[in-house]
């Protein structure tokens, strides 16, 4: 996959793992990342949830004939963050023809969840 010039280029997401059943992103808590006051902003946070389940999403359809979107995607923040780095950890929880459904928790460097999410993804044919 080409990162390069894309949103997982900008905020610096380093993927880990990339199987069909456990996607593992990480993305450093930085200025890039950051909101105003100083703390991980969390629509950054969602832009690794979701990343992490799209790209755990193309691991489980054939690319080369299907397409995944993200359709919806919901996050619960619960700690705050101000340094270190966080790592998304995604997991299936439904593989169908036409949707998944991901579940997605972001926990940081001492293992405390940060937020939890859940994403859902849309299969589309190419056309």
């Amino acid at each position: 996959m080409n990162f390069h010039d894309t949103l997982i280029s900008h905020l610096e997401m380093e993927l880990i793992t990339n199987q069909a059943n456990l996607v593992e992103m990480k993305m450093p808590v930085s200025d890039k990342t950051k909101q105003p006051m100083g703390f991980l902003h969390g629509g950054a946070t969602v832009a690794l949830a979701e990343t992490a389940a799209s790209i755990g999403g193309l691991a489980n359809i054939d690319p080369t004939n299907q397409l995944v979107f993200g359709i919806e995607i919901n996050a619960n923040h619960i700690k705050s963050k101000r340094d270190g780095w966080i790592m998304a950890r995604a997991t299936p929880k439904h593989i169908g023809s036409k949707t998944m459904v991901w579940q997605i928790d972001v926990v940081d460097e001492a293992e405390q969840l940060i937020s939890t999410a859940r994403c859902t993804l849309g299969i589309v044919d190419k056309q």
